[in-house]
């Protein structure tokens, strides 16, 4: 296991399996970098074993899966849920932004459940990009504060 040091947050940056777009990867990296995160772009169409795998291996503090394509809502919870079956994986925070469906304004009828099948944040595509960062400070610090209690 990862020792926690004071280092920059890992976030692990991926898209669901269906989702061939990368703008918004890009976008993402640069923003999450420039936040003051280590980020691992896993790239488009990322397979659900894959992403998994690649989450056991870099043990990022926060996992962040962006979707545009508008099948966020029903790729996004598969994955959650084998994400939340991995003893190592069920505590890292999970963040899912972006069209999460194909209902415009209406896709923020999708939170609930996505937060319900496991994620910690949703982010609809009309949420300030900028807040990321904040979220995945809180989100990090609060766990490293909770393992160093432990520890």
């Amino acid at each position: 296991m990862r020792e926690i040091t004071p280092s920059l947050p890992r976030v692990l940056l991926s898209t669901i399996s269906s989702d061939s777009h990368t703008w918004n990867l890009v976008f993402l990296q640069l923003l999450l970098e420039e936040g003051g995160n280590e980020v691992i772009n896993l790239g488009p169409c990322v397979p659900d074993e894959l992403l998994l795998e690649s989450a056991r291996k870099h043990e990022p503090d926060a996992i962040v899966i962006s979707t545009v394509n508008g099948h966020g809502h029903i790729d996004g919870s598969r994955l959650i849920k084998k994400l939340r079956s991995v003893p190592g994986l069920r505590d890292v925070p999970t963040i899912i932004g972006g069209k999460l469906g194909i209902r415009g304004a209406e896709n923020s009828m999708y939170t609930e459940s996505l937060l319900k099948a496991g994620y910690t944040a949703v982010f609809t595509d009309s949420r300030e990009p900028s807040l990321l960062n904040d979220r995945i400070a809180e989100l990090v610090s609060g766990a490293r504060q909770a393992i160093g209690a432990i520890g």
